[in-house]
């Protein structure tokens, strides 16, 4: 059985001598580099305590295992670990009374909970954890009431309460029966499928009473809800979602009374836009709520946070500027803040509620996990390009809402906030260290229009011995390259001897809505025009060398490569994850199937669209050496995408068979990204060993893989 947590095996701190204390820095060692500790989320304690939740790979890298440490907010004492069982530990929230609440599928000493089933358990001070509530369906924390009452989420098999769903799991487990009864769409979303649960609210009183406060949803209604519960436990605002004409949904904001389950539509989702991410204020009379309007073949979706007085009155828009939203929580003393992507890094923005006006608490990095305390300062995870997650402690003064505005948002660059205290970072595991190259902004006008990205240049690299570039493109197409990524970490190809590029082009975050629109309908080609203009500009560098190339990328990235390879010869590698091949097919078939269809429509509407923008449609023009890597589980861009660009590959090349420079790496278990340790470190191996053979002339990778 796991060993229970308790305050005394917190006791030992981690040795600061330690590599996870002093940072990682051997970018050749792939394994080592996927077992660094990585931070996920942060907690704020009314006694001024800190918490994080850390994963790490297990001994046979088949799962990332979560825990939660202790953190100095002091930035003076190391961390000190706090749970230690195999299922891991997440969701770290503070109880009033200061006791840790935290989601676990652990062992039940006392078999209360569900074997193998997440259940809210209890840290005291001092003891060992408990089990606060379970349910048949799991309970995932959400929040946290200032009477200890809590709202969860779990799922409930169709047809059925609550009180009756362990039986009917049993029985339907017993007769091994996986049949879904579909009434209409959405019936996947990114890796599991929808309408065999019901996704339920549930109020959790600090006794672990359960109380079902949406009995009569059906399978759609929650699947995707963000909810919150008031301070006074009173009310719950949740995201609502309806089925439409069209196999459409719409998103409201519903408010249910916790006592009388009594419901009422606060803001009313329609065919121009959708309500989502509620969120109350901290004395309960304002919430904040993202506002964004529905796609369309001219206009992407722009997202605006709004502030709603609960007792009525006129919402507040926040100016945001070129912003793109994040995380939002509310402070103690009722500021409104947003993390969110800026100008190729990120900032934390503070929102004066009363007016929308906006200043800057801190810039230069993307922020994430924010955790106002109750003396007003704010604990955050803190990353970008060149450095992993940092859990950072912003002071009081920073954050409190009677500073005065700062200048524009819609600047080239983000402006340093003033500072009246200090910002500490807090020691914990996961510190990287020394980078095996050099980090460069670069940019270069394209008909007026600054495109930039970043630059990571090996530390060999010079004139006299050049370095290989690889070109990255990011998914989306909504995303920007501005912080560490585990899954797409440009130093191992830098320690490999690769320099990469990875810009930010059109459609991409942080730029405004302008930024958001520009490419819209995702045209790959304005996309690769803005990236080689950037790309051809760095390899005029004499250190960098442009007859040894490779592109890559996932996702919308993973289209770009299918569509690159069917356009131009230029790279000597293409390597494509997750890639869109052919739209017709994968717009009815992904999970986001109707604002698909909706933006770019039936391809006889469009078919001039289609016909130069999907892939497929150049299959036979491809003579670039591609990987193709996918995940089975993969609902986003579903693994038939890879299959027909396969067999497409395949049956169109003209030699013998052994001579066929394409592969096909399938992830069997994985989903749209590659999470599983061992399976990443296969992946790595692979592309990077793709690209060696391709563009260095480095030995062919075997027919079976050695990893």
């Amino acid at each position: 059985m796991p060993r229970p947590a308790t305050h005394q095996e917190a006791a030992a701190p981690v040795d600061p001598a330690e590599p996870s204390s002093t940072g990682f820095s051997d970018f050749s060692d792939i394994d080592g580099f996927l077992r660094i500790p990585r931070l996920t989320s942060l907690a704020a304690g009314p006694d001024g305590r800190a918490v994080a939740a850390i994963q790490e790979a297990d001994e046979h890298g088949a799962k990332l295992v979560s825990s939660l440490w202790e953190l100095d907010p002091e930035g003076e004492r190391a961390a000190r670990r706090l749970t230690f069982s195999a299922q891991g530990e997440s969701s770290p929230h503070f109880a009033p009374d200061g006791s840790l609440l935290f989601s676990s599928a652990r062992a039940d000493p006392c078999g209360d909970a569900e074997e193998d089933t997440s259940a809210i358990w209890r840290l005291p001070r001092t003891g060992e954890a408990e089990v606060v509530a379970s349910a048949p369906g799991g309970l995932a924390l959400l929040s946290v009431a200032d009477d200890g009452t809590m709202l969860a989420a779990t799922s409930v098999l169709p047809g059925g309460p609550l009180e009756d769903d362990a039986e009917r799991r049993k029985a339907r487990e017993d007769a091994k029966q996986t049949t879904i009864w579909h009434t209409g769409m959405p019936i996947r979303q990114w890796d599991h499928e929808i309408g065999d649960s019901s996704r339920r609210l549930v109020l959790v009183s600090p006794g672990g009473d359960l109380t079902d406060l949406t009995p009569d949803v059906g399978t759609v209604t929650l699947y995707a809800a963000s909810a919150d519960l008031s301070p006074d436990g009173a009310t719950v605002a949740t995201s609502w979602t309806q089925r439409v004409r069209g196999g459409e949904t719409r998103s409201s904001i519903v408010l249910i009374d916790t006592a009388t389950l009594r419901r009422v539509v606060l803001l009313q989702g329609d065919d121009e836009t959708q309500y989502d991410s509620p969120l109350f204020s901290r004395d309960g009379r304002r919430l904040a709520v993202t506002r964004s309007t529905a796609s369309s073949p001219t206009d992407t979706s722009y997202s605006r946070l709004a502030i709603h007085p609960i007792g009525g009155g006129a919402p507040v828009t926040a100016q945001l500027g070129d912003l793109s939203i994040g995380e939002v929580e509310w402070a103690e003393d009722g500021t409104l803040l947003v993390s969110g992507d800026l100008h190729s890094s990120g900032a934390i923005l503070a929102i004066d509620p009363a007016t929308g006006t906006a200043r800057t608490v801190a810039a230069d990095g993307v922020f994430s996990a924010l955790a106002p305390a109750a003396d007003g300062s704010l604990l955050a995870l803190r990353s970008d390009i060149g450095s992993a997650a940092r859990p950072l402690r912003i002071a009081a003064a920073d954050v409190a809402s009677q500073r005065p505005a700062d200048a524009d948002l819609s600047t080239g660059t983000a402006q340093e906030p003033p500072t009246s205290g200090p910002t500490r970072e807090m020691p914990a595991p996961g510190a990287v260290a020394a980078l095996p190259g050099t980090l460069e902004w670069v940019t270069t006008d394209v008909d007026g229009i600054s495109v930039g990205g970043w630059l990571c240049v090996p530390a060999s690299a010079s004139a006299t011995s050049p370095a290989p570039a690889m070109l990255w493109i990011h998914g989306g197409p909504h995303g920007s390259y501005n912080a560490w990524s585990w899954r797409w970490c440009p130093w191992l190809a830098v320690e490999r001897g690769y320099a990469v590029l990875m810009p930010d082009p059109a459609m991409s975050t942080g730029y405004g809505d302008a930024g958001l629109n520009r490419g819209w309908p995702r045209r790959p080609d304005v996309v690769f025009d803005e990236c080689e203009r950037l790309f051809d500009a760095v390899l005029a560098r004499p250190e960098l060398d442009g007859t040894r190339t490779a592109m890559l990328g996932a996702s919308f990235g993973g289209f770009m490569a299918n569509w690159i390879a069917g356009h131009t010869d230029r790279f000597d590698a293409i390597v494509t994850h997750a890639g869109l091949w052919a739209l017709e097919q994968q717009h009815r078939t992904t999970d986001a199937a109707a604002s698909k269809m909706r933006v770019h429509r039936h391809e006889d509407e469009d078919p001039d669209w289609y016909r130069a923008f999907s892939p497929h449609r150049a299959a036979a023009a491809i003579t670039t050496p591609m990987l193709i890597t996918h995940g089975n589980r993969d609902y986003r861009v579903p693994i038939s995408e890879a299959l027909r660009l396969w067999w497409d590959l395949v049956s169109g090349w003209d030699g013998p068979p052994q001579t066929m420079p394409h592969r096909f790496l399938q992830l069997t278990s994985e989903s749209h990204w590659v999470l599983t340790p061992s399976n990443a470190l296969a992946w790595n191996r692979a592309v990077l060993a793709f690209c060696d053979q391709h563009v260095l002339g480095g030995d062919p990778v075997p027919e079976v893989l050695p990893w």
